[in-house]
């Protein structure tokens, strides 16, 4: 029998991370960093572009994982865990003192779950209202941010319907089958 360096972890339960959130939120990561988003859909390869793609990933798995049991539930807390630090480490890599991430963190974060909640409300509201929150939240002139929140707009009611079909245990267990990011012709710079 192993011993761990953590006895007292026995007596809380629930405070145990699901086995695989660190396979899904890798998962998330790597689709969100995909070139076709920056390239093709026309999100500024920034650090303000990569957390809207990533947040639309996050947004669209923790949307489905709501659904689910307690296990899907614990999933969705550790994946906003992860997202949580996260953050502190792409702070601390831009230099950011130790004295002032706390503060930072928790401003991200509580920006994070606006953008996230602003989602939701905007789904509720339709197509529309979804892409104009996307529009809102990048970091472009309103022309660009139109273009390109259109394309992501079409592509994350894809997904959604995709992770709708996926069953949350698949999820759970770390799996993410994700619809193909493809910048639809129709949705392609009118100057092409």
């Amino acid at each position: 029998m192993a011993w761990s360096m953590k006895p007292i972890a026995v007596l809380l339960p629930w405070r145990r991370k699901p086995p695989h959130a660190d396979e899904l939120y890798g998962a998330i990561v790597a689709r969100a960093r995909l070139p076709v988003f920056y390239q093709g859909f026309g999100v500024p390869d920034t650090l303000e572009g990569r957390f809207v793609v990533l947040s639309l990933h996050l947004f669209a798995v923790l949307r489905r994982l709501k659904e689910g049991d307690a296990s899907a539930s614990s999933m969705a807390q550790d994946l906003a865990d992860h997202f949580t630090a996260d953050m502190e480490t792409v702070l601390r890599e831009l230099g950011v003192g130790d004295l002032a991430i706390p503060k930072k963190v928790r401003a991200l974060a509580a920006s994070g779950a606006a953008l996230l909640q602003n989602y939701e409300e905007a789904l509720g509201e339709g197509e529309d209202a979804l892409a104009t929150s996307i529009a809102y939240a990048l970091p472009l002139d309103e022309a660009p941010a139109k273009l390109a929140s259109a394309r992501l707009t079409a592509y994350l009611m894809r997904v959604i319907r995709h992770l709708d079909a996926q069953p949350v245990a698949d999820l759970c267990a770390g799996r993410l089958m994700l619809a193909e990011p493809c910048a639809e012709p129709a949705l392609r710079d009118e100057r092409t």
